[in-house]
């Protein structure tokens, strides 16, 4: 093969990989556009693009009315119960066990109630005080009260 041929060679080859790479680089172009333009019929560019525009201007518009959802429904979940803080003890030596306890239900504003049973051989007592920012409502709570509203603090 004389040097002409062989020129002539490279340069075919180089033509048919630059032809195929340009119809690679067209083919995407074109599926990009036929996905943009999918549902549409007959229209120009700058319509379609104004419709994009419009569709992206609703998204928005929705995404802020979900924020401010969102907002409304984590200012009511305050009111919930969030927080539990429980404690098992034995006050009276004639019982076996931890058969009494108290119990911490608090909401996201550290206020709530404390459940306490109080466990001896003839009977059982049952006691709820208030609690309002970590502190007894107009009772005193015992120790095991406030180290149930204090396993309470530490859950979130």
């Amino acid at each position: 093969m004389s040097s002409i041929e062989q020129f002539n060679l490279i340069i075919f080859g180089l033509i048919f990989f630059w032809l195929v790479f340009l119809s690679i680089i067209f083919y995407n172009l074109y599926h990009h556009y036929k996905k943009i333009t999918k549902g549409i019929t007959k229209k120009d560019l700058k319509t379609i693009l104004e419709e994009l525009l419009k569709n992206s201007d609703k998204a928005q518009e929705k995404i802020d009315q979900l924020g401010k959802q969102i907002q409304s429904l984590q200012k009511e979940n305050q009111l919930n119960i969030q927080k539990l803080g429980l404690v098992r003890f034995n006050p009276f030596s004639e019982t076996g066990g931890n058969q009494s306890f108290s119990l911490a239900l608090m909401d996201g504003d550290d206020s709530g109630l404390v459940l306490t049973s109080l466990h001896s051989r003839e009977m059982t007592r049952i006691y709820a005080k208030p609690v309002k920012k970590n502190k007894g409502q107009g009772f005193e709570l015992s120790s095991e009260e406030k180290q149930a509203v204090k396993n309470a603090k530490k859950i979130k």
